[in-house]
Protein backbone atom coordinates (compact mmCIF):
# COMPACT_ATOMS: atom_id res chain seq x y z
CA UNK A 1 0.00 0.00 0.00
CA UNK A 2 1.17 3.14 -0.83
CA UNK A 3 1.83 6.16 1.85
CA UNK A 4 -0.05 8.97 2.00
CA UNK A 5 1.45 12.13 3.24
CA UNK A 6 -1.28 14.72 4.71
CA UNK A 7 0.31 17.74 2.60
CA UNK A 8 -2.59 19.45 1.61
CA UNK A 9 -4.35 18.80 4.83
CA UNK A 10 -1.91 20.62 7.16
CA UNK A 11 -1.55 23.20 4.29
CA UNK A 12 -5.44 23.80 4.57
CA UNK A 13 -5.00 24.10 8.18
CA UNK A 14 -2.35 26.44 8.61
CA UNK A 15 -3.52 28.84 5.55
CA UNK A 16 -6.85 28.55 7.51
CA UNK A 17 -5.45 29.68 11.14
CA UNK A 18 -3.02 32.24 9.11
CA UNK A 19 -6.39 33.93 7.21
CA UNK A 20 -7.59 34.04 10.92
CA UNK A 21 -4.35 36.18 12.04
CA UNK A 22 -4.18 38.89 9.09
CA UNK A 23 -3.75 41.86 10.23
CA UNK A 24 -2.01 40.62 13.75
CA UNK A 25 1.75 42.53 14.43
CA UNK A 26 4.73 40.63 13.28
CA UNK A 27 5.13 37.04 13.53
CA UNK A 28 1.70 36.78 14.89
CA UNK A 29 0.42 36.99 11.66
CA UNK A 30 3.04 34.87 9.53
CA UNK A 31 4.44 32.31 11.59
CA UNK A 32 2.17 29.15 12.00
CA UNK A 33 2.95 27.85 15.47
CA UNK A 34 2.63 31.63 16.51
CA UNK A 35 -0.40 32.50 14.66
CA UNK A 36 -2.43 29.34 16.58
CA UNK A 37 -1.80 30.47 19.84
CA UNK A 38 -2.53 34.21 19.04
CA UNK A 39 -6.14 33.27 16.95
CA UNK A 40 -6.91 30.31 19.91
CA UNK A 41 -6.29 33.13 22.74
CA UNK A 42 -8.23 35.64 20.42
CA UNK A 43 -11.61 33.59 19.92
CA UNK A 44 -11.34 32.92 23.61
CA UNK A 45 -11.84 36.86 24.58
CA UNK A 46 -14.02 37.13 21.52
CA UNK A 47 -16.25 34.65 23.17
CA UNK A 48 -16.34 36.39 26.15
CA UNK A 49 -16.15 39.56 24.81
CA UNK A 50 -20.07 38.47 23.52
CA UNK A 51 -20.84 37.96 26.98
CA UNK A 52 -19.63 41.08 28.41
CA UNK A 53 -21.42 43.17 25.74
CA UNK A 54 -24.82 41.83 27.20
CA UNK A 55 -23.66 42.26 30.70
CA UNK A 56 -22.78 45.98 29.55
CA UNK A 57 -26.01 46.65 27.80
CA UNK A 58 -28.28 45.56 30.85
CA UNK A 59 -26.42 48.08 32.66
CA UNK A 60 -27.01 51.50 30.69
CA UNK A 61 -30.13 50.04 29.97
CA UNK A 62 -30.92 49.80 34.09
CA UNK A 63 -29.06 53.12 34.59
CA UNK A 64 -31.14 55.21 31.56
CA UNK A 65 -34.25 53.53 33.47
CA UNK A 66 -33.10 54.94 36.69
CA UNK A 67 -32.07 58.64 35.72
CA UNK A 68 -35.47 58.95 33.99
CA UNK A 69 -37.15 57.89 36.73
CA UNK A 70 -35.71 59.78 39.47
CA UNK A 71 -36.43 63.09 37.01
CA UNK A 72 -39.98 61.76 37.70
CA UNK A 73 -39.74 61.34 41.57
CA UNK A 74 -39.22 57.74 41.88
CA UNK A 75 -36.71 55.15 42.28
CA UNK A 76 -35.94 52.29 39.78
CA UNK A 77 -36.79 49.70 42.12
CA UNK A 78 -40.08 51.11 43.18
CA UNK A 79 -40.26 51.81 39.53
CA UNK A 80 -40.01 47.82 38.22
CA UNK A 81 -42.13 46.96 41.28
CA UNK A 82 -45.15 48.74 40.19
CA UNK A 83 -44.26 47.99 36.49
CA UNK A 84 -44.67 44.23 37.46
CA UNK A 85 -48.34 45.58 40.10
CA UNK A 86 -49.68 46.73 37.29
CA UNK A 87 -49.01 43.92 35.18
CA UNK A 88 -47.16 45.82 32.60
CA UNK A 89 -44.41 43.98 30.62
CA UNK A 90 -41.90 45.87 29.02
CA UNK A 91 -38.08 44.85 29.19
CA UNK A 92 -35.52 47.32 30.17
CA UNK A 93 -34.13 47.55 26.66
CA UNK A 94 -38.02 49.13 25.94
CA UNK A 95 -38.10 51.13 28.88
CA UNK A 96 -34.74 52.77 28.54
CA UNK A 97 -35.68 53.37 24.72
CA UNK A 98 -39.31 54.89 25.64
CA UNK A 99 -36.77 56.77 28.63
CA UNK A 100 -34.90 59.04 26.42
CA UNK A 101 -37.06 59.49 23.06
CA UNK A 102 -40.46 59.47 24.61
CA UNK A 103 -40.30 61.22 28.62
CA UNK A 104 -43.82 61.91 27.99
CA UNK A 105 -44.97 58.24 27.59
CA UNK A 106 -42.26 57.22 30.42
CA UNK A 107 -44.32 59.73 32.73
CA UNK A 108 -47.16 57.89 32.06
CA UNK A 109 -45.38 54.89 32.94
CA UNK A 110 -44.10 55.72 36.07
CA UNK A 111 -47.84 57.28 36.99
CA UNK A 112 -49.49 53.58 36.63
CA UNK A 113 -46.41 51.89 38.92
CA UNK A 114 -47.12 54.25 41.06
CA UNK A 115 -51.05 54.43 41.36
CA UNK A 116 -50.29 50.07 41.22
CA UNK A 117 -48.60 50.67 44.15
CA UNK A 118 -50.55 53.22 45.97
Amino acid sequence: MARIKGGLNAKKRHNRVLKLAKGYYGARSKQYRIAKQSVMRALTASFAGRKQRKRDFRRLWIARINAAARMNGTKYSVLMHGLKVAGIDLNRKVLADIAVNDPEGFKALVETANNALA
